[in-house]
């Protein structure tokens, strides 16, 4: 699933007028980097949520014949529904199908302002048997950060500019966690769906809340990428650096498709 919902209001004035999952970069959308990093490690399947300037999204899926993917649209036009909610609104293309075990069947999700040289097979083969997710994260100078056991197991978040601390563990020493930035990459059990409910959310709520309430009770690793190259294009001035990563460090040409 690609999130591509957002209303990208850091990127103004470029999504006064365009969804930020079609800014360029290197001459081509930011959806089109992540699709084609997705179809390069052999997916072929691909779930899009819009909201924000959706019908562009859906004409531009089209005018490139979705890549060669197979494009589910979850819309969220009537409502943004944040990370959380767009994933279980999303649930009738994502939910495993067939009478297998749900806990045994994934399911990757990538923000689309996310652009990095992360080997994609490299991160599935590091989902745990049981996980409820598996978080990409990696040593990155941020406010906020996850904070995981020595198993890497999740046991909490910080921001460490307020020294605001979420936890389900009453009694966690922050000392004692390793603080490893999230990277807006994740691979999730296919059991999640019915949590959602169980745990009180609803429409609307980000994942990493879900994460955080349930966190200690079901098991949410991190897989660290060491050297890993990877940017966020949440703003206009990131759009340069973010230029220079496609350039330098991203295998794809943007001379296809």
């Amino acid at each position: 699933m690609i999130f591509a919902a957002g209303l990208g209001t850091r990127l103004r004035p470029l999504t006064d007028s365009m969804p930020k999952a079609l800014v360029p970069v290197c001459g081509k959308p930011l959806l089109w980097h992540v699709m084609m990093k997705l179809k390069a490690a052999g997916i072929d399947e691909v779930v899009v949520n819009v909201h924000h300037f959706a019908g562009m999204i859906e004409d531009y899926l089209e005018s490139v014949d979705c890549l060669g993917m197979t494009v589910h649209v979850s819309d969220e036009r009537d409502m943004l529904r944040e990370t959380g909610g767009g994933i279980r609104h999303a649930e009738r293309f994502l939910a495993p199908s067939g009478s297998g075990d749900p806990a045994g069947e994934y399911f990757l999700v990538h923000n689309v302002d996310i652009l990095s040289d992360l080997d994609i097979g490299w991160l599935v083969s590091g989902v745990r048997d049981g996980a409820l997710a598996t978080l990409l994260v990696s040593k990155r100078k941020t406010s906020r950060y996850l904070l995981f056991d020595d198993d890497m197991r999740l046991v909490g978040w910080t921001n460490v500019s307020t020294g605001e601390v979420r936890t389900p563990y009453p009694s966690l020493d922050v000392s004692s966690c390793r603080m490893l930035a999230f990277s807006g990459i994740h691979v999730i059990s296919g059991s999640v769906f019915p949590l959602f409910g169980r745990e009180g959310f609803g429409e609307r709520f980000p994942v990493m809340d879900f994460y955080l309430k349930v966190a200690d009770r079901y098991p949410v690793y991190g897989v660290q990428a060491e050297d890993l190259h990877l940017i966020d294009v949440g703003k206009a001035d990131s759009l340069a650096r973010a230029e220079e990563l496609c350039s330098r460090y991203l295998k794809m040409s943007v001379n296809t498709v």
